[in-house]
């Protein structure tokens, strides 16, 4: 079967993905083929791409995708037909069709489409580590989300208020704000508010939040100290401005006795028993309306590239699909 893949071949700007046809072989054991229908895009795939994370080139692109398996290897419980979804760790999603390792591929139900799928796997599945597992705020207890506009984001809201968590966004311009708002937040502060820990903590009474769940990284780390309350948990999940490096362990004392974590999904999805239920877990939020996907904007699989730049530019709200 030929199928289109991206790759790149030394890390940079957007610029650098390009696109070529290649004949995928027959599965061998352990492995299928799946056909895609839907392509996620990440975050974590600008930092594969910019050198952020380093790779071996040539390299391809993508965590996620949804579509069909057209055929089976050896040894593989999943039967050709079969609707299905990955979401990593190998990478190579950029694609029509690729061969997967069977162990990284969910069958999907009946009523989770592949569109849906593709939008909400990775950053589902990190909407559920992050609230489920490793920062819990408890019902009534205060939580802040920056990005709250932004893929993970907008989920990690709405999980947080549908569990009973009071919540504070952050947000860039008027429209996310306003989404933001919509989706749960009590309040919600412009990103680029120079005082945001003040604020945080006037609306909790002084206070400060139980939980931070941080996905911007270098431009939000001393907000969060701020904004985090005694004995909380700053969840540092994400890169989006650029990594938080040099960290004092003495400004957690000073901030009361803070927590600081920095996950990542698959050493929270390490077993099979791990990721069956949060993925199960996202079903249902996803299934009795909780939790809302919402695709804010789809690109042709080979515009990837311009995908990227309005992602790192703040333009998209939402999920990003690219639709080969």
């Amino acid at each position: 079967m030929q199928a289109k893949q991206g790759y790149f071949e030394a890390a940079g700007g957007p610029e650098v993905i390009r696109w070529r046809q290649i004949d995928l072989p027959a599965p061998g054991p352990g492995e299928v083929l799946l056909r895609h229908e839907a392509v996620g895009l990440n975050f974590i795939d600008t930092y594969h791409r910019g050198g952020l994370y380093p790779v071996t080139f040539p390299a391809t692109l993508g965590l996620e995708a949804a579509g069909t398996i057209e055929a089976a290897g050896e040894g593989v419980k999943l039967a050709p037909g079969t609707r299905a979804a990955t979401m990593g760790p190998s990478r190579g999603a950029y694609a029509t069709a690729r061969i997967v390792p069977a162990r990284e591929v969910i069958a999907l139900p009946d009523d989770i489409d592949a569109r849906t799928a593709a939008a909400s796997l990775l950053k589902g599945c990190t909407t559920e580590m992050l609230a489920e597992r490793v920062a819990t705020p408890q019902p009534g207890e205060w939580a802040l989300v920056h990005a709250a506009a932004g893929g993970v984001g907008q989920l990690l809201v709405q999980w947080l208020a549908a569990i009973g968590v009071r919540v504070i966004g952050t947000a860039g311009s008027a429209n996310k704000q306003a989404l933001a708002r919509s989706l749960g937040c009590e309040l919600v502060i412009p990103a680029d508010a120079p005082d945001i820990g003040e604020q945080v903590r006037a609306a909790t009474g002084g206070a400060g939040v139980r939980a931070t769940y941080d996905g911007v990284g270098k431009a939000t780390w001393e907000a969060s100290l701020k904004a985090t309350g005694r004995r909380g948990t700053i969840a540092s999940f994400g890169n989006a401005s650029g990594p938080v490096t040099g960290v004092n362990l003495g400004v957690l004392a000073a901030h009361g006795s803070l927590y600081v974590t920095r996950p990542t999904l698959f050493d929270w999805y390490a077993t099979p028993q791990e990721a069956a239920g949060g993925v199960a877990r996202l079903w249902e939020m996803i299934r009795t309306g909780k939790v809302r996907i919402d695709v804010g904007q789809t690109y042709p699989l080979e515009q990837a590239a311009q995908a990227h730049r309005d992602l790192e530019a703040r333009r998209t709200i939402g999920s990003t699909l690219l639709l080969p």
